[in-house]
């Protein structure tokens, strides 16, 4: 190991499409309908981004009760089940639906196996928004499955009509871990047609996992109520750094992480804006990590149209 200091930064890191999408999603209609617009739950779990959004007009609630009636409400990328839009109608809400693509592919999978009688393996973090949202798409189908340990807590009716999916901002190796104890115990267990997990969760752990074992230390930038970025500092150690640590900002870096610590990792949350990773770099660079070097993992490209609703809306404004 070189004996300057410097910072491995992953990449990819930060915003997925999802939450692109879902960000985008709030300062446009702010924009369009103007100030105040509801967001039902954090439209994304970070921090940052929900002040900043306050800041330009956003209200968050907890639950549909709390919007006003007529008014504007948007729903997190994590999703919400049907129950949810009922709720929204019967307030005469004007709902843009900002759930991630890839968390209602999820969701028409629950559908469809709950109308062919399986019993779902939920395979998630129970109280997670979106575990809640799949959930509900099919509560007589669903059942959750926390983790590997909880594998002998299940039961089905039919051994021969069990299926398994999962929350997409899961850890890949303890989730197919979960996945094979669950066939151990169901061998006709089915799968989902296509991997639950979303990619960008995917690359980013991979992401870690190629500079972890060249750290003594890897800080993630991410909330603590952020599935996907609590997983990158399980993770990091798992993969062989012998310290990793989630701050939501740089100020929160405590300088005795960095006591003996030739070599940072850096990386941040899927829902992370790379100007927090920015102020991270600034820090450390303070301090003699002056030397970056940027690891590429994967490539991504992928991006998302705005809700169906929005769009219909700001195509009307512009004919307007």
């Amino acid at each position: 190991m070189t004996s300057a200091k410097r910072v491995l930064l992953a990449k990819p890191r930060g915003y997925c499409a999802g939450v692109d999408r879902a960000v985008v999603t709030v300062e446009k209609a702010l924009e369009l309908y103007g100030a105040p617009v509801y967001v039902r739950k954090q439209i994304v779990h970070n921090r940052h981004v929900v002040s900043e959004l306050e800041k330009r007009g956003a209200i968050f609630v907890e639950e549909t009760d709390e919007v006003p009636e007529g008014a504007t409400v948007i729903f997190s990328a994590h999703g919400v089940a049907p129950v949810v839009h009922q709720e929204a109608a019967a307030r005469n809400l004007r709902s843009i639906d900002a759930t991630c693509p890839l968390v209602t592919k999820v969701h028409h999978e629950a559908r469809r196996f709950a109308a062919a009688d399986y019993d779902i393996l939920l395979i998630g973090h129970e109280g997670h928004e979106e575990v809640i949202g799949t959930s509900g798409e099919a509560p007589d189908h669903v059942h959750l499955v926390d983790g590997p340990d909880d594998v002998a807590n299940v039961t089905v009716r039919d051994e021969s009509k069990v299926v398994w999916l999962s929350q997409t901002t899961l850890s890949v190796d303890e989730t197919n871990a979960t996945v094979d104890r669950l066939k151990t115990r169901f061998p006709l267990l089915e799968s989902p047609p296509s991997d639950d997990i979303c990619y960008a969760t995917t690359n980013r752990q991979q992401a870690v996992k190629d500079i972890a074992a060249r750290c003594e230390l890897v800080l993630v930038v991410g909330s603590r109520n952020s599935s996907n970025s609590v997983r990158l500092v399980e993770v990091a150690k798992q993969a062989g750094a012998n310290d990793a640590r989630l701050v939501d900002f740089a100020h929160q870096i405590d300088e005795a992480w960095l006591e003996g610590v030739t070599t940072v990792g850096l990386t941040s949350g899927a829902s992370v804006p790379e100007e927090l990773v920015e102020q991270v770099l600034a820090f450390l660079a303070e301090r003699g990590y002056g030397e970056v070097e940027e690891i590429l993992s994967a490539q991504e490209k992928l991006a998302f149209s705005l809700p169906q609703e929005l769009r219909r809306d700001l195509k009307a404004a512009a004919k307007a």
